[in-house]
């Protein structure tokens, strides 16, 4: 897959995150298809963010909680119409913490394309593009980051938006079980994602816990991980 490579500043300290200006600190920007959500298996290009205020035990991209490069909205915009998609991934890290995700979302959907936005949930969503969808990721006891999850993000959620629970073991799944109940999550969104924590969960034993207690989420495997052992880049 090809991807725009971006030099490593202090790896060792904190990403500087804009505050001004058009830039955006970004780690990666690549060709690929979706690992996951409701458009798995599609070609999409992905815009990972620099930077995240969570460090939940089972992350996947610690590398990206720093160093990156700088670049302007125009210059992302280029390198994402580089590959002719029709689906772009805005990602992290955690990329509401940098105020100008927000009008990279707006420029991408006017661009045409149909974009998402994969958020831990911890930071407001409200001022979030109507157009893109959300992929809203609640983060479960195990993840040892459940108290930054903002519940009042639940109310600006549109139907086409997504609802995501990273399932590391039963009490995890019995927590998930519970807020889908709370906060009628199955009403309020197209997809409500129940996915096993990789290398802690077994897929099946998530899937025989979902049958038996027949609840309305989409099970999902992370497709990136079995196609490149989710390796950066992919």
């Amino acid at each position: 897959m090809s991807s725009i490579p971006l030099a490593d500043s202090d790896a060792s300290s904190p990403p500087s995150i804009t505050t001004g200006g058009e830039g955006l600190r970004i780690t990666e920007i690549f060709y690929s298809l979706q690992g996951e959500a409701r458009t798995v298996g599609l070609p999409t290009v992905f815009v990972r963010l620099t930077g995240c205020p969570l460090r939940c035990v089972y992350c996947d991209t610690a590398y990206a909680f720093s160093g990156g490069q700088m670049m302007s909205l125009g210059q992302i915009l280029n390198e994402v119409a580089s590959h002719r998609p029709r689906y772009v991934t805005v990602t992290g890290g955690e990329p509401l913490a940098q105020p100008n995700c927000l009008p990279l979302l707006e420029q991408l959907c006017d661009a045409g394309y149909e974009v998402s936005l994969e958020t831990s949930g911890a930071l407001p969503v409200a001022a979030v593009d109507k157009r893109v969808v959300k992929v809203l990721d609640l983060k479960t006891p195990a993840s040892e980051e459940v108290q930054r999850n903002d519940y009042d993000n639940i109310a600006h959620l549109n139907a086409h938006d997504q609802v995501k629970f990273v399932i590391c073991d039963r009490a995890d799944y019995e927590w998930a079980r519970f807020k889908l109940d709370q906060y009628q999550l199955a009403d309020k969104v197209t997809d409500v994602l129940f996915s096993p924590s990789h290398g802690q969960l077994l897929g099946r034993e998530l899937a025989g816990w979902i049958l038996e207690d027949n609840l309305p989420v989409r099970m999902q495997l992370q497709l990136h991980k079995y196609l490149w052992d989710d390796a950066p880049g992919h």
